[in-house]
């Protein structure tokens, strides 16, 4: 089948409309199939009736093979159009130092070697850093400290970039502000203790 959606039951009729000799009742034939295609899926969106009954018009070509000799409502689309291979999509060469981090992580290192000492640089250290903590266990499945962090970041910048205490501190506050407590609970997660006995 040309278009498995619409299913067997209506590739049989499309496939009877064409051994219809009768010009007029092969249009009312097509034009029935038409309705029989809409009902099945109906448009989603209101106002894009025009483009949606084009659509369902191409679609009867498609299953005839554009061998469907009807009067259509519309310019029909190019066969050409539709069997032609799309264009072939290149994909960025040169190897990833390391698999698990991905190349973005590895091209984020390198933009961040290349900016001057300050907040902006700081802050997309840390972010990277947090980010190879989660591609890290993503993979491996394992804890992970600091330590492999700081050994895999100087690794990848060529020793142009390190963890530092103050990065640590500004990694940790990322995390925290990214996942605090919502209201009514307590720092642990537990529901809230304002109403507590005290004793």
């Amino acid at each position: 089948m040309a278009l498995p959606e619409y299913g067997r039951a209506v590739q049989s009729m499309v496939d009877h409309a064409l051994t219809i000799e009768d010009r007029q009742e092969r249009q009312r034939c097509a034009n029935t199939i038409i309705r029989i295609m809409r009902n099945m899926f109906p448009p989603q969106e209101k106002g894009d009736d025009l483009d949606y009954n084009h659509r369902l018009w191409d679609h009867l070509a498609i299953m005839s093979d554009f061998k469907l000799d009807v009067d259509y409502p519309f310019e029909m689309t190019a066969k050409e159009r539709w069997v032609a291979m799309p264009d072939y999509v290149s994909y960025p060469q040169g190897s990833i130092r390391v698999r698990h981090y991905g190349r973005l992580v590895q091209e984020l290192i390198q933009k961040a070697c290349e900016l001057p000492e300050g907040p902006m640089k700081m802050n997309l250290v840390a972010m990277i850093c947090n980010q190879m903590k989660k591609d890290y266990i993503t993979w491996n499945k394992d804890n992970i400290d600091n330590y492999k962090i700081d050994q895999d970041l100087a690794e990848l910048s060529d020793g142009k970039l390190y963890l530092t205490p103050e990065l640590e501190q500004l990694m940790d506050r990322r995390v925290a502000r990214v996942y605090r407590p919502s209201r009514g609970q307590s720092q642990k997660g537990a529901p809230g203790n304002r109403n507590k006995k005290r004793y």
